[in-house]
């Protein structure tokens, strides 16, 4: 199984379930129209939602346990979605929601802790329970938007000094970086010149 979201953008998964967290974010359209909203039906969240769910439990992110999506589900799930694209580009805390976990105890003494609700709540509950965990770990500042206007992908800076702006340097990075370049040759020249 692969995460839908990210197999779109050629990105590999963060690590554990903060991929789904990640694969939720870039389920959006792409600003340059070259992938449709993963949210914009009920059959198409549903398919997404489902998927994700059962990858994240292969993650180690929880049971996995099934999701059902009505439309008011998907209109739910796309807004707690675009709540928490703000919050990943500004490297913030998410805004509280009401959503509920359920606690438990596993062999061993292990506390396992796991979204209740139906619908769109197992989904966010999932994601909020992945990103609180990313912050206990100092991960979530990793999860970033990709710094180019035409592409706005969200993945997970592996650099040593967590220091990555796009998703990818050679697809997003090189076209910024070109232009920077030529815009300040172009000053460079401009100044270098007399005046007459």
């Amino acid at each position: 199984m692969t995460w839908r979201g990210n197999e779109r953008y050629g990105l590999a998964p963060a690590p554990g379930g903060l991929a789904l967290v990640q694969d939720l974010l870039n389920t959006r359209r792409s600003p340059q129209g070259t992938s449709g909203d993963l949210l914009s039906s009920v059959r198409s969240a549903q398919e997404w939602a489902s998927a994700a769910i059962v990858e994240w439990a292969v993650a180690g992110g929880g049971r996995g346990r099934g999701v059902r999506l009505r439309a008011a589900d998907v209109e739910e799930l796309r807004a707690f979605r675009d709540q928490l694209v703000v919050v990943a580009g500004a490297g913030g805390e998410p805004l509280p929601a009401e959503l509920r976990v359920v606690a438990g105890w596993e062999a061993g003494g292990r506390l396992v802790l796991e979204p209740a609700g139906t619908g769109w709540q197992v989904v966010a509950g999932a994601v909020l329970l992945e990103v609180h965990r990313a912050q206990l770990l100092d991960e979530w500042r990793r999860v970033k938007t990709c710094r180019s206007p035409i592409c706005l992908a969200v993945f997970y800076d592996r650099s040593r000094n967590n220091s990555a702006v796009w998703h990818d340097v050679r697809a997003c990075g090189n076209a910024i970086n070109l232009r920077a370049s030529r815009a300040r040759a172009a000053a460079r020249a401009g100044v270098a010149r007399p005046r007459r």
